[in-house]
């Protein structure tokens, strides 16, 4: 069992990966049933408030999207005690008014990855979330004020395309994808909405725009310098939204993540293999007791 404890988790995209201003700083290296999380998990104070931070990519960017064991990332942070995790994701912009170096936080995704394992259940035990709406309104909401009060240009709201990657559209698929309407595209935010919803685990984004993707007639189309030229300009400010929302997520949760599971599982707990107990009992012990 882990002695360590974090109310609050931020999940670190492109470009951040540590979290500066930490006080008593504890580095966790954790196995989880489905794997080793991406990197050790950095658990220390931030404005009194104890915070676990995890790099998506691993520190120095090893990771791919295809390649982040994201169910060993949500588990972990589920183990630690974690209620809200806050994602930083960079992304490619459809909408001429979500210009690179602004903000968005998303409340829908469209889910076009392909290679992913995207839940904790099977092998025994089926599970079916409401993922409606796949980002906790509340985190999302204080992630907007605390982006404000921090002086971003942040937009309310919007939809992420969540693509497989790693190479970045062709000038027909972004077309397509705005076609539909999305606002932003990134190769991230899925499968780690849908596991922190099996978790129990409030998640809402703040999605960086470096780019206009590749649909942008006037525009060059994407590149891996340009992407990190704007996302150094936006971590400053990132890490700065992230200490403001901190201060703000000290109350009990009392959203419907909290409770996404009570009518979820659909197996017949006696017919539940006890491999299957015993690897989640951290997310579904509460309901099989």
């Amino acid at each position: 069992m882990v002695n360590a404890k974090a109310k609050i988790a931020v999940i670190g995209g492109s470009g951040l990966y540590e979290m500066v201003g930490l006080a008593g700083i504890e580095e966790i290296k954790m196995v989880t049933p489905f794997g080793t999380p991406s990197d050790t998990i950095v658990v220390g104070s931030l404005c009194g408030v104890r915070v676990a931070f995890l790099p998506r990519h691993g520190r120095g960017h090893r990771i791919m999207p295809t390649e982040v064991p994201s169910r060993a990332n949500i588990y972990a942070l589920k183990m630690l005690g974690v209620e809200d995790i806050i994602a930083i994701n960079s992304v490619g912009s459809f909408k001429p008014e979500i210009k690179p170096g602004d903000l968005l936080i998303p409340d829908q995704f469209i889910d076009r990855t392909s290679q992913r394992a995207n839940t904790f259940f099977g092998e025994g035990i089926v599970a079916h979330i409401q993922f409606a709406e796949p980002v906790c309104p509340a985190l999302s909401r204080i992630l907007c004020e605390s982006a404000s009060e921090a002086g971003a240009c942040v937009h309310t709201g919007g939809t992420y395309v969540v693509m497989e990657g790693p190479a970045f559209s062709t000038r027909a698929e972004s077309r397509l994808h705005r076609s539909w309407g999305a606002d932003v595209i990134g190769m991230t935010a899925l499968p780690e909405a849908k596991l922190a919803r099996e978790a129990e685990i409030c998640y809402a984004v703040i999605a960086c725009a470096t780019d206009y993707d590749s649909w942008h007639e006037t525009k060059e189309p994407v590149s891996v310098e340009a992407i990190f030229r704007i996302l150094k300009q936006n971590m400053n400010l990132s890490k700065r939204i992230i200490e403001i929302s901190v201060t703000k997520l000290r109350e009990k949760r009392t959203c419907e993540c909290t409770g996404a599971l009570e009518h979820a599982i659909v197996t017949d707990a006696a017919l539940i293999p006890a491999e299957r107990k015993r690897d989640l009992a951290p997310i579904i012990g509460k309901y099989l007791k």
